[in-house]
């Protein structure tokens, strides 16, 4: 089961765009997270005690959906993995003030050692962390990956879900995910009055006074939306979906025109 709203979330008046307007899957949403990151949370199964869950800070490079690691025989995560593969890996964000007001994804699967040479393991790995560069001949080291079998998004307040794996393994990462953040910002700080003429003119939010971006992807961009009568949420699509961080600007430029031209009648 998915959801995007929580128990007390705001009135169905309040939520200013239909529910038909196009944004990521869960899967989506989820690949781009975690591969925007290069470090995690692993948790394995100990062995001494047995059974509790040991987490350990490690590195990994996302390879076709699924986390490699390159790890030493002398950490304990890996005696861990040799007796029962079993274990999860946590990314999250971290760009909120509020803690759980950010993204994260808890991918779970079997983590299996990754046969000699593990050229492609080490490709990926190295041109994700170029400095493991010096330890990587070591002989104590070695590749492992993990067959991703489910996953848990939680993208924040409300807004979670259960992912299948082949969901998560087909999904493309946003390309806008890099330039979001600069984005959002330019637009909050340079063009609030645009963002309100977005809001009048295509969502039922027509009397809106203020609009924050608060989200911008490849379908589109995420906002809320004050009004006389509360606050709520609003999302509007691009047409057609961006496949550069440069296009943005032409976009929304597009569309500020087309909101102008819309409320002067």
């Amino acid at each position: 089961m998915s959801t995007d709203t929580h128990g007390r979330g705001v009135a169905p008046s309040l939520v200013f765009t239909a529910d038909d307007v196009r944004a990521p899957t869960h899967a989506e949403r989820a690949r781009t997270l975690v591969a925007q990151h290069k470090v995690g949370a692993l948790a394995s199964l100990a062995q001494d005690p047995v059974g509790y869950p040991y987490a350990s800070f490690t590195t990994f490079a996302l390879d076709a959906g699924e986390p490699v690691f390159l790890i030493s025989r002398m950490a304990e995560h890996t005696r861990n993995l040799q007796g029962d593969s079993r274990a999860s890996l946590l990314v999250n964000d971290s760009d909120k003030a509020d803690p759980l007001a950010n993204g994260r994804v808890t991918l779970l699967g079997r983590v299996e050692k990754v046969a000699r040479p593990a050229e492609r393991e080490r490709e990926v790995f190295l041109a994700a962390h170029p400095s493991a560069g010096y330890y990587v001949e070591y002989s104590d080291f070695d590749f492992y990956r993990m067959r991703v079998e489910s996953l848990r998004y939680i993208g924040g307040y409300g807004r979670m879900s259960w992912v299948e794996a082949d969901a998560f393994r087909a999904a493309e990462a946003d390309p806008l995910a890099a330039a979001a953040s600069g984005i959002l910002s330019h637009m909050n700080q340079d063009h609030a009055s645009a963002l309100v003429s977005y809001a009048r003119a295509f969502t039922s939010a027509t009397d809106a006074t203020e609009a924050i971006m608060t989200a911008v992807d490849r379908y589109g961009f995420e906002m809320t939306v004050h009004t006389p009568r509360g606050i709520g949420p609003a999302r509007l699509a691009f047409e057609p979906e961006l496949m550069r961080p440069d296009e943005a600007r032409t976009a929304l430029v597009a569309l500020l025109r087309s909101a102008e031209a819309k409320l002067s009648g």
